[in-house]
C-alpha cells in the first residue's frame, strides 16, 4: 500500500468516526435534517461554503484555470456575490422561516399542489447530479491510484451513506467544517509553494500562455461581458431562494445565520485566488504536462492541479490532496442526500402517506430513505460509468440544469409579490420548462449567427457562454413575466390559505433569538467535540512530516498541520471558557 492510499483510507475512517460521534445529537426529524436549528455560525458557514464546492474545483475548474487563466475566478466571485446578498438580507430571513425543509415554504406560499410539484421536480435533478459528481471523482481517482472505477464509486458512496445515516445533519455539517479546514490548509500550502516556485504572482502571470484575463477561444469580447453579467444574476437567484434556504435553517438564530453567510462570502472571495495559483503555475511553466495523463483523453487538462502536486509538492501530499477532493465532493453530495431525504419524508411521506406518523416512525423512515437514496446515487454513478462514451447523461444533466432555472422564478418573486393565485407556482414551472426547451435546446448557434449576421462563427466557448445568457434572459422576461401576469387572476384565497400565507410572512419578518442554558450547553458541546476532532486531524497531518522528504517538504506538512491544529486548539479553549461561564 502506498503512502497516498494509506492517507485516503485513514481519512475515510475519520469521516465515518464523525458520523458515529455525532449520533447522540439526533433525536428527532428536526435534528436529523437541520440540526434542530441549534448550530453555531462557523459550522453553518462552512457547510454553506462547501455546498458550492466539489472535486470539480480541483479538476474541471482547475483545467479551465490552466487554459483560460482568471476567467474561472468569476464563477466563484459570483458565488461570493450571492453569499454577500445572503449576509445583507436573505440569510436571517431564511432562518426565520422556521421550517425543516425549504419545500415547506412552497406549501405555505402556494399550497399543497405546488408543494408536490416542486418536491418531485427538484429531487431527480439533484440525485442525478450527485451520481455524476460521484462518477467524475471516480474517473480521477482511478487515473491516480489505478483503482477500478466501480470499486471507487461503491466505496465512496457507502462511506457517504454511513456518515449521513448515523449522524444526520449534525454529522454532515460537522464533517463539512473539518473538510473545509483540511481543504483550505492543503490549498494554502500548495499556493505558497506555487508562489515561491514561480517567482511570485507577477512572474507567473507574465509567463502564462495565452490571454490571462480573458482566456482563449474568444472572438467577441461582448459575449464574455454579457456572460459575466448573466453569471452574477444567475448566482443571485440560486443563492437567494427559499428552496436553498436549507443552508441556514440549521443556524441557532438569525444573527448566527447572518454570520454564517459572511463567513461563506469571505471564503469564496479568498479561496479562488488560493486554489488556482497552482494551475496557473502549470500553464506558465509546465504547459505540456498533459502527455503524462493520456489515459484521461480530452480531459487531461483537468489534471493540472494533480500535476503540480506530483511535481512540486513532497511525497504524501497527493494523498492529502485526494482526501481533500473526496471531502469536497462528499460535502456536496451528503448535503444533497440529507436534504433530499428531508424533502421526501417531510413533504411527501408525512403529509400524504402517514399524516399521523410518530417522531420515532419518521426517524426510521428518514434513515431508510437516506440509505435508499444513497444506493440510487451509487447505481446512477455505476450506470453513467458504463455509458461514459455516450452523450445520454450529458443531455439529462443539461435538462436538469434547464429545469433548475424556472424553479427559481416563482420561489424568488413569490416572496415579494403576494397577490397571486396558488396555481401561479406550479403553472409558472411548466411555462419555464417550455421556455427552457425553446431557448436551451431548440435554438442553435447557427440560428444566432444567421439572426445577427455575424462575420465570424461562434466558438464552442462563446456559444456555451451565450446559451447561459439566452436561457436566463428568457426566463427573466417570459417566465418571470408570466408569474407577474398571474396577479391579474388573483381573486383572493380561502380563509385557511390566507392565514397560512400571513403566518409565512410574519415568520419571515420575525427574528429568531436563541438563549438559555440548554443552548449554551449545546454550544459548548459543539466546540468541544469538533475541537478535539480537528486536533486529531491536525496531529495526523503534522505526523506526515516524518515521511522521507526534503526539509522544505517536511516544512510544508508542518505548515499545513499547524493551520488545522491551531483552529482545533482555539475551539477546545473556547469550549472550556463556555463551561466556566455556565458553571
Amino acid at each position: 500500500m502506498t503512502i497516498d492510499t494509506f492517507v485516503v483510507l485513514a481519512y475515510f475512517f475519520f469521516l465515518m468516526a464523525i458520523g458515529w460521534m455525532f449520533r447522540k445529537f439526533t433525536t428527532s426529524t428536526s435534528d436529523y435534517f437541520r440540526g434542530g436549528g441549534k448550530m453555531l455560525w462557523w459550522m453553518v458557514g462552512a457547510t454553506a461554503f462547501m455546498t458550492q464546492f466539489s472535486a470539480w474545483t480541483f479538476t474541471g475548474a482547475a483545467g479551465r484555470a490552466f487554459s483560460d487563466g482568471f476567467v474561472v475566478v468569476i464563477l466563484f466571485l459570483a458565488n461570493a456575490f450571492g453569499y454577500f446578498c445572503n449576509y445583507m438580507y436573505f440569510a436571517p430571513k431564511f432562518r426565520q422561516l422556521r421550517v425543516i425543509t425549504g419545500i415547506e415554504v412552497i406549501r405555505q406560499r402556494f399550497g399543497k399542489t405546488s408543494e408536490q410539484f416542486f418536491t418531485w421536480a427538484s429531487m431527480p435533478d439533484s440525485i442525478i447530479s450527485a451520481g455524476i459528481w460521484l462518477n467524475g471523482l471516480a474517473i480521477f481517482v482511478a487515473a491516480v491510484f489505478n483503482i477500478p472505477m466501480e470499486q471507487t464509486i461503491i466505496i465512496t458512496g457507502l462511506v457517504l451513506m454511513l456518515m449521513s445515516v448515523t449522524g444526520g445533519s449534525w454529522a454532515v455539517v460537522a464533517s463539512d467544517f473539518v473538510q473545509m479546514l483540511v481543504i483550505m490548509a492543503v490549498t494554502i500550502t500548495c499556493a505558497i509553494a506555487a508562489y515561491f516556485q514561480g517567482g511570485g504572482v507577477g512572474n507567473i502571470v507574465s509567463n502564462f500562455h495565452g490571454d490571462f484575463m480573458l482566456g482563449n477561444n474568444l472572438n467577441y469580447v461582448s459575449i464574455f461581458v454579457l456572460w459575466v453579467v448573466f453569471i452574477f444574476v444567475k448566482q443571485f437567484g440560486v443563492m437567494n431562494n427559499s428552496i436553498n434556504a436549507y443552508r441556514y435553517l440549521c443556524a441557532k438564530d438569525s444573527a448566527n445565520a447572518r454570520k454564517a453567510a459572511g463567513l461563506a462570502c469571505i471564503l469564496m472571495v479568498v479561496g479562488p485566488l488560493i486554489w488556482f495559483l497552482p494551475p496557473w503555475y502549470v500553464a506558465a511553466f509546465m504547459p505540456d504536462f498533459a502527455g503524462q495523463f493520456a489515459s484521461m483523453g480530452d480531459k487531461a487538462g483537468d489534471a493540472a492541479y494533480l500535476a503540480f502536486v506530483q511535481k512540486v509538492m513532497p511525497a504524501g501530499m497527493v494523498g492529502l490532496l485526494m482526501s481533500a477532493m473526496f471531502a469536497a465532493t462528499m460535502s456536496s453530495m451528503d448535503s444533497g442526500l440529507n436534504r433530499n431525504a428531508g424533502v421526501f419524508v417531510m413533504n411527501f411521506y408525512s403529509p400524504i402517506l402517514r399524516p399521523q406518523a410518530s417522531q420515532k416512525e419518521l426517524m426510521i423512515v428518514s434513515k431508510i430513505t437516506t440509505v435508499v437514496l444513497a444506493l440510487i446515487i451509487i447505481g446512477i454513478g455505476l450506470f453513467i460509468n458504463s455509458l461514459r462514451h455516450l452523450s445520454l447523461f450529458d443531455i439529462v444533466l443539461n435538462v436538469g440544469a434547464l429545469i433548475g432555472f424556472p424553479m427559481l422564478i416563482p420561489i424568488l418573486l413569490g416572496m415579494w409579490i403576494r397577490k397571486t393565485p396558488d396555481w401561479a407556482g406550479w403553472v409558472t414551472l411548466i411555462v419555464g420548462g417550455v421556455v427552457s426547451y425553446i431557448f436551451g435546446l431548440a435554438i442553435t448557434a447557427h440560428d444566432i449567427e444567421h439572426l445577427f449576421g455575424l462575420d465570424q462563427a461562434l466558438t464552442s466557448r462563446e456559444w456555451s457562454d451565450l446559451k447561459v445568457g439566452l436561457i436566463l434572459g428568457a426566463h427573466v422576461i417570459f417566465t418571470g413575466g408570466f408569474f407577474v401576469a398571474t396577479t391579474l387572476f388573483y381573486k383572493g384565497l380561502t380563509q385557511e390559505r390566507e392565514a397560512e400565507v400571513n403566518r409565512l410572512f410574519k415568520n419571515w419578518n420575525t427574528p429568531v433569538i436563541s438563549e438559555g442554558e440548554e443552548q449554551q450547553n449545546l454550544d459548548t458541546a459543539q466546540r468541544s467535540m469538533l475541537g478535539r476532532l480537528i486536533c486529531i486531524a491536525g496531529f495526523g497531518i503534522l505526523a506526515m512530516a516524518l515521511i522521507p522528504n526534503e526539509p522544505t517538504g517536511r516544512l510544508l506538512f508542518l505548515l499545513c498541520g499547524s493551520i488545522v491544529l491551531s483552529v482545533g486548539i482555539l475551539l477546545v479553549n473556547a469550549s472550556k471558557s463556555g463551561q466556566k461561564q455556565i458553571a
